[in-house]
Parts: C-alpha cells; sequence; structure tokens
C-alpha cells in the first residue's frame, strides 16, 4: 500500500513519468491538474548533440472525468533547442505520448475512451462532450482522428471476401429544395462486415471503390450480390466481370408484391372511379393479396375468392395474384437448373397479351433479370445483410440527428458496423 501522498497523488492522475504540480478546483465543479514531464534530457535528432533548454510551454488539454468530475489537464511542456549552428533543427518540443499526441485537445486516455464510446457503442458525439465537460466540436473531431487511425491501422479488418452486396443508403436532403444526396455501401454479405461507404449510387461510384482494391483481392469475389439496380449491375459488370451476380429474393418477390398492388389500384379506379376505401371489396384485402399463400388459412383464402368475384369482374387481379404466387415458386425449386428453366418460362408466359399489363412488365423485368434470379439457386446468398448493416447505418444517423459532413458519416458508420480490431486502439497513436 502506497502511503507517499505525492505518490498516492501521481498514482490517481495516472500519466507516468510526470511529476504533479497541482490541482486546482474550478467553477462549476470541475478539476485542473498541472503536470511537468520528468523524463530525461533528450539529444538532438538531426545531429545527435546535446541540446539546451528553451523553457516550457503550457499546453491545455481534455482529460477524463475524475470521480464524476470534469478535468483539465495543464501540461508543461518542456522546449530544447540544439545549439550547433549549422543543426538544421532548431528548436523542438519534448512529446509524450502517454499523455497526448501532437495538436491534440484530448489527452491519449480521453481520446481513446471517447472513441470507444462514440465508435463502438454508437454514443452521441454531445453525451461525450458532455461528460468530459467540453464542446461538441472538440470530441468530434478527436474521434475522427483515433478512428482514422484505428481503420488505417487495422490492416486485416476484412481479407478474402466470397459474396459481396451493395446497396444504397440516404445520406441527407440537400439545400432549400432538400435534394436527396445518397451513398453506397460495400458489405461483406458472407461475413455480415461493413466493408466501406462510398459517396453516391452510380455505377462510377461503386466501381471506383473496387478499383482501389488490390486486383487479388476483386478476383477472390464469387457472387455479387444486388437489389436489380441497374448502377450496379453496370458497376459489377465494369469491375467484377468473373463474379456471378445474384438478385436478392426479396426485391424479387416485392417486386411481384408491387405488380398485384398496382393492378389493384387502377381496377378499383376503372370500375368504382375512387381509391380505395375500407368497404370496397379490393381494398378489404390489399393486405391478403400480398401475403404469402402457404400463410393463408381456410378462412383467408375464401375471403380473397369471395372478394375477388365482388370486385374483380374481368379477373385482372386475380391474374396478378397467380403471378406473384408463380415468382414465389422459383425460390421453392431445389434443382438449380430446374429453377433456371422455370425461371426462363415464367418471364415468358408472363408476357402473354391476355394479362393485365402491370404482369407484362413485371415478366419483361424477370427476362432481364433471369440470369442473376437463377444464381440464387446455386449461391443462396442474399442481400438480408447489407439491408442488416443498413439498419446499424441508420441507428447512427438517428442518434445524431442526421449528417451533413460525408466524413464524419463515414467514419461513424464503419467504427459502429464496420468490425475495427477495437484491441488496437491502445497500441496505436493518430498522426
Amino acid at each position: 500500500m502506497e502511503t507517499d501522498g505525492r505518490r498516492m497523488c501521481e498514482l490517481l492522475v495516472g500519466l507516468g513519468e510526470v511529476d504533479l504540480v497541482g490541482v486546482e478546483e474550478l467553477s462549476g465543479d470541475r478539476l485542473r491538474v498541472t503536470i511537468r514531464s520528468r523524463g530525461p534530457r533528450p539529444v538532438c535528432g538531426e545531429c545527435g548533440g546535446r541540446v539546451w533548454s528553451k523553457g516550457d510551454r503550457l499546453v491545455r488539454l481534455v482529460d477524463l472525468p475524475a470521480f464524476g468530475r470534469p478535468v483539465r489537464l495543464r501540461w508543461h511542456k518542456r522546449r530544447w533547442v540544439c545549439p550547433r549552428p549549422t543543426c538544421a533543427v532548431g528548436s523542438f518540443a519534448e512529446q509524450d505520448l502517454s499523455v497526448a499526441p501532437e495538436r491534440a485537445l484530448l489527452t491519449s486516455r480521453a481520446g481513446r475512451w471517447a472513441t470507444a464510446q462514440v465508435g463502438r457503442f454508437g454514443r452521441t458525439v454531445s453525451e461525450v462532450a458532455e461528460e468530459l465537460g467540453c464542446d461538441w466540436h472538440t470530441v468530434n473531431k478527436e474521434v475522427t482522428r483515433w478512428g482514422d487511425a484505428l481503420l488505417e491501422a487495422d490492416t486485416s479488418r476484412f481479407g478474402a471476401v466470397e459474396a459481396v452486396g451493395v446497396d444504397e443508403t440516404l445520406f441527407w436532403r440537400k439545400g432549400r429544395w432538400k435534394k436527396k444526396q445518397w451513398c453506397t455501401s460495400v458489405v461483406d454479405v458472407g461475413g455480415r462486415q461493413l466493408l466501406d461507404i462510398v459517396p453516391g449510387r452510380t455505377a462510377e461510384s461503386a466501381a471506383s471503390w473496387f478499383r482501389s482494391q488490390p486486383p487479388g483481392w476483386c478476383e477472390a469475389i464469387r457472387w455479387a450480390v444486388l437489389d436489380m439496380s441497374g448502377p450496379y449491375q453496370v458497376a459489377y459488370d465494369r469491375v467484377l466481370p468473373h463474379a456471378y451476380q445474384v438478385a436478392d429474393p426479396f426485391h424479387v418477390v416485392r417486386l411481384a408484391n408491387r405488380c398485384v398492388d398496382l393492378v389493384r389500384r387502377r381496377v378499383q379506379n376503372e370500375t368504382l372511379g375512387h381509391r380505395g376505401r375500407k368497404r370496397d371489396p379490393l381494398y378489404r384485402i390489399r393486405r391478403l393479396l400480398i401475403m404469402a399463400s402457404e400463410r393463408l388459412d381456410d378462412r383467408g383464402e375464401k375471403r380473397i375468392q369471395g372478394l375477388l368475384r365482388a370486385g374483380d369482374p374481368y379477373g385482372e387481379v386475380r391474374d396478378a395474384w397467380y403471378a406473384k404466387e408463380s415468382v414465389r415458386d422459383i425460390y421453392q425449386i431445389g434443382d438449380p437448373n430446374l429453377a433456371a428453366e422455370f425461371t426462363h418460362r415464367l418471364s415468358g408466359d408472363l408476357q402473354d397479351r391476355s394479362l393485365p399489363p402491370e404482369v407484362n412488365s413485371l415478366g419483361r423485368t424477370i427476362a432481364r433479370w433471369a440470369t442473376q434470379i437463377a444464381n440464387w439457386h446455386h449461391s443462396a446468398v442474399t442481400n438480408g445483410p447489407t439491408e442488416g448493416l443498413n439498419n446499424l447505418i441508420k441507428r447512427i444517423k438517428r442518434a445524431a440527428f442526421g449528417f451533413r459532413n460525408f466524413a464524419n458519416y463515414r467514419i461513424r458508420a464503419l467504427l459502429y458496423a464496420g468490425k475495427p480490431n477495437w484491441t488496437l486502439l491502445a497500441t496505436i497513436t493518430p498522426p
């Protein structure tokens, strides 16, 4: 047990080889701790000779709270000068990374703690700033600085990827007219990990990210998952021509459900002259029509059949409903070759002129994406992990009440959903 008063104070401060000069109590229940380094006299980094003292410079830093009270750290940073006229170094200040890196606003331990709180646990910057007793900008600058250093140091954050997925997320609405600004999430579908976020949702924005990766890494990708997006298909064609593209099953079935809904709305307007009302036959079964057929009980089946007879005089909604169920049947087939043949035949059948125009449009879409749809039976990969990680990104957006700075948005999302190696945080120092 330590009984020396000075040594006990140094242990409580916990900053290593420093002298505790004093502690003051400030207004607002804050503490101010003053320290001075006590390390040996350094040598000139250029010529290796002895240096002379040039006094000290007072550096003010935000430190971790002590016993629930915000702390400000004052560090008397020693300055040195090389006396040799021919030496190009001149004067320099000492550096002690255990206290704080150069040009820091927070101490090293406070910067690491704030980065973990905001990045790993998803706390807001304002909450952490209030706990430290400083402003938002101070904490955000240090979180970005330490977070960038962590991601840079974590060279093995993601290794070989077999299946990759891309999807767009809304970044923010810009300007007076709230123009939507989008970004693209790149995800390791198999590892359920956010790899990166790039601005824009064009083919070039996604393709440029893949071009920036090592060629060997891209060549190892076997499956490229997408949600039937034309720009992302072009991006895959450009940079991953060897990978098999897979259309996400959820989006395929959602497209069929939308077809049913469009036909139901059109028939509703044509027969009754108004949008759906709660007593209208087709409106009353709007949810049953897009429900999976195996989830319908006898009562639901009879309800659909009866109300279709009442509100669908030409059987167009019924045709769309059958078409939707036929699309769902693609994913009930176990044999990949049989599924591919079924998909190609179905796309042709749905383009029959006797069917509603919305069903014909669905058939043409399936025909364009038939290969990608059938590839699911070989890979069994989906964009579900991508959508799940987008939900994590949206959680960060909600906590922050939105973002306007893309760099802040990217670093926060990668720290929260990118699975960095947090054990490296204690070993790194930001530049």
